[in-house]
């Protein structure tokens, strides 16, 4: 090979050497610019979760009532009733004046709008009417001999009540009855609403009311095991009074 061979020879393999270290640089400078590029790039943002839709909550409902009590020491019984005039709602169970907010002529108190289960009552008019049940004489006659018959204690007694002087009705009579839960035994009306604590016996299975005479009553009840009598006097010394109708949006 002469001189000038090797010498073309020798540029060639520089020139292929330099074009190859051009081609490397220009493949890592093209690298870090892809990485710079990713790392510089601001993640692409999740897009925030839509708030699922906040069930909108039952406005409260409150109506307000206003009634003039009866001039009698006692405590207090009050229902709502439906256009049926079926009871609805116990809203005050022999409750004391300092149970209501007093005004200078009125006792005041709310209803929620709900039954006695705490389930919304639907639109419309109802009424509120109740009892103020004076002193009554609960007396323990004793273990009975046997749970008296129908025939004997028909279930209900019917009183003449002590007129209410702010009303004009002279001539008020109320079927009573007798109730029982896990609390004991009381007088109620026909309808359902509670007036007045007969005993504090737990468990009862079966009770009945009985007249006595026009200002008592008694009442059998049995716990499976033995029967008690009861005798209420002073049954008169009750006062209906009337609190009428009223909207319940």
């Amino acid at each position: 090979m002469t001189a000038d061979e090797t010498n073309a020879t020798l540029i060639e393999r520089r020139y292929r050497l330099l074009m190859t270290s051009r081609l490397i640089l220009t493949a890592l400078t093209g690298v870090g610019t892809i990485s710079i590029a990713l790392a510089q790039e601001s993640p692409t943002a999740s897009p925030s979760p839509t708030p699922a839709p906040t069930p909108s909550a039952t406005p409260a409902r409150s109506v307000g009532l206003s009634f003039i009590p009866p001039p009698m020491d006692g405590t207090i019984s009050l229902g709502i009733y439906d256009p049926n005039r079926k009871l609805v709602r116990v809203l005050h169970r022999e409750a004391k004046i300092d149970n209501f907010t007093i005004d200078a002529d009125s006792l005041n108190t709310t209803w929620d709008g709900k039954n006695d289960l705490g389930e919304d009552l639907t639109a419309g008019k109802y009424h509120a009417q109740g009892y103020l049940v004076g002193r009554l004489k609960v007396e323990h006659i004793g273990q009975a001999a046997t749970f008296p018959g129908s025939s004997m204690a028909p279930g209900n007694a019917r009183v003449k009540l002590v007129p209410n002087p702010l009303t004009n009705d002279a001539n008020v009579i109320v079927d009573l009855s007798v109730g029982f839960d896990e609390a004991g035994s009381y007088l109620k009306t026909m309808d359902g609403l509670p007036l007045s604590t007969v005993s504090q016996m737990p468990k009862l299975v079966r009770a009945l009311i009985s007249k006595n005479n026009d200002k008592s009553v008694d009442v059998w009840q049995d716990d499976g095991t033995a029967v008690e009598q009861f005798r209420i006097s002073n049954i008169d010394r009750m006062m209906a009074f009337d609190c009428g109708d009223f909207e319940l949006k």
